[in-house]
């Protein structure tokens, strides 16, 4: 065993581990009660591998052997989190031991895990469509020893390594900020890695960091490698860079403890030395304990193809309980029949299970917010037929404005802010709310109802585009004063709002985390750019768009994406819709691109009055922010509901020879042309939300103007946008494209190329005599 630490700044931190661990690590004593129960561990762990590796030959399952001392570790840890107050703690692992820590620390049955390897069970497909055994969650509550309950949480994880960690962290500040008042000592994150997995995966160094900001601290969390120094078929040597797999630690001044696998009380020692950190000062560290892998990757893997002399080692050596027992047997603390006894009796029970007999499960009590989700349903087809009324009392809209306009007389904003204050009470007064109004009174008449909003994203706070301003600063002391947070203090939800670190993959993992935690509260990520959320495309993909169907997780979770061509080049134009209505399937997501201050008003308050959670993805304007024409009225807030489809009201009818169909800020555009030339022969027609197709009340319209043209317009070159989604819908394949060329890049990269781009564009949509698909070059 030994501990790297002089590279850290605080010399509190530094004096504590070195006298902590000087004083104990030679002469550290432990009882025969406590060998006892880290042989019960090992035990637990050998066997149960042993018994599946020979009961159900080559069936996959990421075995844990070489590296059993893991549920020894976990066992103390747990231990140490509840002797500390803790009531939960949260874990997260990919698939290296996972059935093992699910039979022998969360507590899943035996018979269960049996069941899932002989495929007896039949899959209940009715909520999705599942997932493979080592990659679901499992909750459990139990007495560690300490004659106090806790709760013990396995996050279900996909196969991207790591890619779990910043979705632990989420729902552990989640369950910290609403359970526990924000005490974050009650919540215990441990974050299980693969060495490779460690070094190699770019979302640890950003978790990482995250660590001990304001916007993601979660009281600190242990980190804990089984470090079998190999990754699938790759040696370390080829695998990083580092000395250690843990070099990331250094970078936010971790402690670090590495220690022999094979040395089972040295490795309980350095988890709860780390832990005894933790919880004193609240800061991650890391358990670093090298051991080996007894197969290859899978069970199925032949590991001699490229490391024959490793394996020829590992061929011939005892298992780490096998070299703990002669160990415990040389001192005399344990007899060799005991050891022999100990085996057989975990032997016969694990027969037992598989025989069926019934395994006794442990008494589970729900919390608060697990029963919060049991109230909730799953959605049905006929819910996006039409969306609920979400209008609010005018005297609830001019609550929130007073607050929104007034600050304390002690904070001395510059003087743009106290022309903006103005701006707000004068745009409320004359009935023309822009989109910053909009968006504040939704959140705000969310607080009053009681719901919790959480945002976070790069620069969101004031906004990219500076059109929030959710937060106002004193100019002289930087003093900062949130106005929704005190809309009706003592009465209201509250109003988290940060500006994250620079950050997509990370950050919105946490979100993800947080809003499967809280069902009854908004969880908001914000892009700087809609194009910036490429860089979270696992959290997406893995996550969003698919956690409810593998895993059961309901998500609320908004995804705000800066979306619109004005010239800013390939990547500040395009949040890549195309990608999301890829995976749009089951109702699975929301799709929107609204154009109107009230319509997302309405959308937003729709996310947390339905009686059922799902995912938001929001291509939001940048122009629009502050056009002319995207504004709304109060009575527009005050009645009716989000609006899947907006009708032309200016061209309708018989008369109308082409019906253009689009979605987002080029509306504006052809609005622009068709009032110029008052042009009531061409209706143009707002998709605001294309997922799910609200194709009820696209017939209604089409069935207006029977024999109009039939077009798909918009900014997006042909192979993106919502082109080819469109297409894939038969009743559909009357429509005719209008849009940019096909093109590898989204945008082009000059502004007076794309104007020209963009008036040919609309002056093609209100051509009626044919034309090519596409705009002239």
């Amino acid at each position: 065993i030994g501990v790297e630490f002089m590279y850290m700044e605080n010399l509190e931190e530094k004096n504590w581990i070195q006298q902590q661990f000087e004083s104990t690590v030679l002469n550290r004593k432990i009882s025969l009660d406590k060998e006892k129960r880290i042989l019960n561990k090992l035990n637990e762990a050998v066997v149960f591998e042993n018994f599946l590796h020979t009961r159900f030959v080559g069936q996959k399952r990421f075995s844990l052997e070489g590296g059993e001392a893991t549920i020894a570790a976990l066992d103390a840890m747990i231990y140490k989190a509840s002797e500390a107050g803790a009531q939960e703690v949260i874990i997260g692992m990919a698939h290296r031991g996972r059935l093992n820590v699910l039979a022998n620390i969360m507590g899943k049955t035996y018979e269960y895990i049996f069941s899932e390897f002989e495929g007896n069970m039949t899959p209940d497909l009715s909520m999705g469509d599942g997932d493979v055994k080592y990659h679901m969650g499992f909750t459990h509550q139990m007495d560690p020893g300490t004659g106090k309950s806790i709760y013990l949480k396995l996050m279900p994880n996909p196969s991207h390594l790591e890619a779990v960690n910043s979705v632990v962290e989420g729902f552990a500040r989640a369950k910290a900020d609403i359970a526990y008042n924000e005490n974050y000592s009650q919540v215990f994150p441990v974050l299980i890695h693969g060495d490779a997995a460690l070094a190699g995966q770019g979302v640890v160094y950003e978790v990482g960091q995250m660590a001990n900001l304001d916007a993601y601290h979660t009281g600190g969390t242990i980190h804990f490698v089984i470090n079998n120094q190999i990754g699938f078929t790759t040696d370390f040597t080829d695998g990083r860079s580092s000395t250690y797999c843990t070099g990331v630690g250094k970078v936010t001044d971790c402690p670090i403890f590495h220690v022999n696998g094979d040395d089972p009380e040295a490795v309980v020692y350095a988890v709860e030395l780390a832990s005894d950190f933790r919880n004193k000062f609240h800061k991650d560290v890391y358990v670093d304990m090298v051991c080996y892998r007894k197969y290859g990757h899978n069970e199925g893997d032949e590991p001699k193809y490229t490391q024959p002399t490793l394996y020829n080692l590992i061929a011939v050596h005892k298992n780490p309980r096998e070299v703990y027992s002669e160990q415990l047997i040389q001192r005399g603390d344990i007899s060799a029949d005991l050891a022999r006894e100990m085996e057989q009796q975990f032997k016969k029970m694990l027969q037992d299970r598989l025989d069926m007999v019934k395994q006794k499960a442990m008494p589970y009590t729900p919390q608060t917010a697990e029963k919060e989700w049991a109230a909730l349903r799953r959605a049905t087809p006929e819910d996006f037929h039409q969306s609920p009324e979400t209008g609010v009392d005018r005297t609830q809209l001019e609550k929130i404005l007073k607050a929104l306009i007034t600050i304390p007389e002690d904070i001395k904003p510059i003087q743009k802010v106290e022309k903006l204050l103005q701006e707000r009470q004068t745009r409320f007064t004359e009935n023309r709310l822009d989109w910053a109004m909009g968006e504040l009174l939704s959140y705000g008449t969310l607080l009053l109802d009681g719901n919790d909003i959480r945002m976070s994203g790069q620069d969101d706070i004031r906004g990219t585009f500076s059109h929030r301003h959710a937060k106002i600063f004193d100019e002289a002391t930087n003093r900062a004063y949130s106005n929704l947070s005190h809309i009706e203090e003592g009465k209201q939800g509250h109003f988290r709002i940060y500006n994250s670190l620079l950050s997509e993959y990370a950050v919105l993992g946490f979100e993800y985390g947080y809003s499967i935690a809280h069902p009854n509260g908004l969880s908001i990520w914000e892009a700087q750019f809609g194009d910036f959320a490429n860089g979270a495309q696992v959290m997406i993909d893995q996550f969003i768009a698919s956690g409810e169907s593998k895993w059961n997780k309901m998500s609320g979770l908004v995804m705000l994406l800066p979306h619109g061509y004005e010239g800013q080049g390939p990547e500040h134009s395009s949040a890549r819709p195309e990608r999301f209505l890829d995976l749009a399937a089951e109702n699975n997501i929301i799709v929107a691109n609204c154009t109107t201050p009230a319509n997302f008003f309405h959308m937003i308050r729709r996310q947390m009055t339905w009686p059922f959670r799902k995912p938001l993805v929001v291509m939001t304007p940048k122009s629009l922010l502050r056009h002319p024409k995207a504004v709304s009225t109060v009575d527009e807030l005050t009645t009716g509901r989000f609006q899947e489809v907006i009708a032309d009201p200016f061209a309708t009818g018989k008369d109308v020879k082409r019906i253009l169909f689009c979605s987002g800020k080029v509306y504006y555009d052809l609005l622009d042309k068709q009032q110029a030339d008052q042009r009531k022969d061409v209706s143009i027609v707002r998709i605001e939300q294309l997922y799910p197709m609200p194709d009820k009340q696209i017939d209604a319209i089409r069935a207006k103007s029977p024999k109009a043209e039939l077009v798909w317009i918009q900014e997006e070159p042909k192979n993106m946008g919502a082109w080819t989604y469109w297409l894939r819908r038969p009743e559909h394949n009357k429509f005719r494209l209008i849009s940019r060329k096909a093109s590898a890049s989204p945008a082009v990269g000059f502004k007076k190329v794309h104007d020209q781009e963009q008036k040919e564009l609309v002056d093609q949509a209100f051509e009626l005599e044919p034309s090519t698909n596409t705009p002239k070059k």
